[in-house]
């Protein structure tokens, strides 16, 4: 069975897709790459059975019938994170709250970065949008450095190519050369739901709906809680 992700889910789902091997349901073979491409060979048609990626991105196949609408699933809640390069070599931990205390103090500080670094996924959208809302987008002009797809924004700051990143969280723990200072503040907080789908051109539909079910549900929880996502509320 095929399956595509985004980069910042392929950690998570690597893990998830073996327990659900082992426990009994069809094996996964994952491929993880930046959302944009993602989606871009699913609408292209190539023939997997699995898709997962951020949920506006995953409606827009639904609507194009590259995905089956009635099997669309939201899986994991990410949390964009904030991030400054680090001589330490030892993996980055989870942080224990905001970064900053509010909006005002983050928009200072990117006023005051060099280099900002930011995803081409969902999270680096909504920040580049943010940022435009703010009135800032002029301002800092060319210091916002967006990462290569499929390169994730704590290599950019273990370089010391940008002084200040962001990404979801998931993709920053456990990344080297990187200090993470936490999560946005809630008053500018940016999440991203991530939801997963069987596609049209699955070959057996029933097993991939099987292994999406068991990715949604409570055993699954511990895996997501893990790898630093929130876990989706199953009804009931």
């Amino acid at each position: 069975m095929r399956a595509v992700s985004s980069m910042a889910t392929r950690h998570v789902l690597t893990e998830l897709t073996a327990a659900a091997t082992a426990a009994g349901l069809p094996a996964v073979r994952l491929e993880s790459v930046g959302g944009v491409d993602a989606a871009a060979r699913v609408a292209a048609g190539e023939p997997f059975d699995l898709v997962v990626l951020a949920e506006d991105a995953l409606a827009a196949l639904a609507e194009s019938g590259r995905v089956d609408p009635a099997t669309v699933t939201p899986l994991v809640r990410s949390q964009v994170a904030v991030a400054v390069p680090a001589e330490d070599a030892e993996p980055a931990s989870p942080p224990q709250g905001a970064a900053f205390a509010d909006a005002a103090e983050l928009r200072a500080a990117l006023r005051a970065a060099a280099r900002i670094g930011y995803s081409t996924g969902p999270s680096g959208t909504a920040l580049v949008r943010m940022i435009a809302d703010w009135g800032l987008d002029a301002e800092l002009g060319d210091r916002l450095v967006q990462a290569r797809p499929g390169v994730p924004v704590a290599a950019s700051l273990a370089a010391g190519e940008v002084d200040l990143g962001f990404q979801q969280l998931s993709e920053l723990v456990g990344q080297s050369g990187i200090r993470i200072l936490g999560v946005l503040p809630e008053d500018c907080a940016i999440d991203t739901v991530f939801a997963g789908a069987v596609a049209t051109a699955a070959e057996d539909p029933s097993a991939a709906a099987e292994v999406l079910a068991f990715l949604a549900s409570a055993p699954a929880r511990p895996i997501i809680v893990r790898h630093s996502f929130g876990a989706i509320p199953t009804a009931g």
